[in-house]
């Protein structure tokens, strides 16, 4: 494991809220030289501190107007049962998250899809249809006043 001292971590703060800021500007903001910099950074990503880059979408600029968490309770907590639900999940282009958690239900998903019928849709058609669903718990999110997901 890598260690992460106190400039690596401004690096990473900068990083994560412009991961298209040149070398030079972040060598500057951090208080290395560009070359130095350019060593951590590519030092961050081999050790895969740095997983990669992407853009952030503004989905509702996309036709993406609905967005809610569900929580998912399965009818069996076998290994099969969970691989099967995860398989099924990882097709469906309205779950953007997966996240397999502890508690009282085995699953918590984000779903983003145009508007409530199509949520609908998914909700009874895809999610509703697999066999290893017992229990669904629908969040509608009314608004994200703090969202740092990248």
């Amino acid at each position: 494991m890598m260690k992460i001292d106190q400039i690596n971590d401004r690096i990473l703060q900068e990083l994560s809220h412009d991961g298209r800021i040149s070398n030079i500007e972040l060598a500057d903001r951090v208080g290395l030289s560009p070359s130095a910099c350019l060593r951590r950074v590519q030092e961050l990503e081999r050790a895969g501190v740095i997983a990669g880059y992407r853009a952030v979408l503004d989905r509702t600029k996309m036709g993406i107007g609905f967005v809610a968490y569900i929580g998912v309770g399965l009818n069996d907590h076998s290994k099969a049962s969970q691989e099967a639900f995860e398989r099924a999940i990882s097709r469906a282009p309205e779950v953007r998250e997966c996240h397999n958690i502890t508690g009282t239900i085995e699953y918590l998903l984000r779903i983003e899809c145009a508007d409530l019928p199509s949520y609908k849709t998914f909700h009874t058609d895809m999610l509703g249809a697999l066999p290893q669903v017992n229990a669904i718990t629908s969040y509608v999110v009314m608004g994200s006043p703090k969202d740092e997901r990248a």
